[in-house]
């Protein structure tokens, strides 16, 4: 077992001079990119045309940006090598969960992937640059929902990131932006695409008033970055009856 792990280890440094260079190509892996939500970020690929049988892929990430540009002179900082994901180094899953090492998430970030097929290994598919902190997606709040007397109570809850305070407690992806809820209702006599906003804000508890007793409503809720203008999906519907 060792000897095949220490053969491909090998076979994915150096490369194999009598390799087919078609089979080569046609594993290699496809559309690798960054997918992110509230900060968790992993690398996703396709596999390559013909990626069938026993492939293997290995991982590596880097973080890299320009400093100062001048034509055809570009000064770089930030790490030059490429670092092995250990974790995602010779897996059969087409995905690779990167948070830890893009946890700067100011900083772009590259990832890039190959695969290991029959002693034979493609070339290296890079990703394109990717920044956390300008591309992940933001997801929908928490929503509680209480009844009162001809209202409704809303209490509101940011999406957390996937980092920790020293005392362990998630932080909030309110640290990182200025969010605005934008709550729907939705009478249940009316159709769902018929959903009315009722309120736009930062509020975490927000009031809706002058409903009808005993009439079914429904709230979704959506997060809303004014600096990137992007909303997030809606929250699942729940539904209560005020008093």
């Amino acid at each position: 077992m060792l000897s095949i792990l220490y053969y491909l280890l090998f076979a994915v440094s150096f490369p194999l001079v009598s390799g087919n260079q078609e089979l080569q190509e046609l594993i290699k892996p496809q559309k690798v990119e960054f997918h992110s939500l509230n900060f968790n970020n992993t690398l996703h690929w396709q596999p390559g045309r013909a990626a069938t049988g026993d492939i293997i892929y290995f991982v590596q990430y880097k973080v890299s940006c320009p400093l100062a540009y001048q034509v055809g002179h570009p000064t770089w900082y930030g790490q030059s090598l490429w670092k092995n994901k250990e974790e995602c180094w010779g897996i059969r899953e087409v995905f690779c969960d990167l948070t830890h090492e893009t946890s700067d998430i100011r900083e772009p970030y590259y990832g890039r992937v190959k695969s290991v097929s029959a002693g034979v290994h493609s070339d290296w598919n890079t990703s394109s640059r990717f920044t956390p902190w300008r591309e992940t997606k933001i997801g929908p709040p928490s929503v509680n929902v209480t009844p009162r007397n001809k209202s409704i109570k809303l209490k509101l809850q940011a999406p957390n990131s996937p980092y920790t305070r020293r005392r362990g407690s998630k932080i909030s992806m309110t640290n990182y932006y200025d969010l605005v809820y934008r709550v729907f209702l939705i009478n249940n006599m009316l159709e769902e695409k018929n959903k009315k906003l009722v309120y736009e804000g930062t509020d975490k508890v927000v009031k809706i008033e002058d409903l009808k007793p005993e009439v079914s409503y429904c709230v979704v809720v959506a997060t809303y970055l004014p600096v990137l203008d992007r909303s997030s999906g809606y929250s699942s519907k729940t539904c209560t009856v005020p008093l």
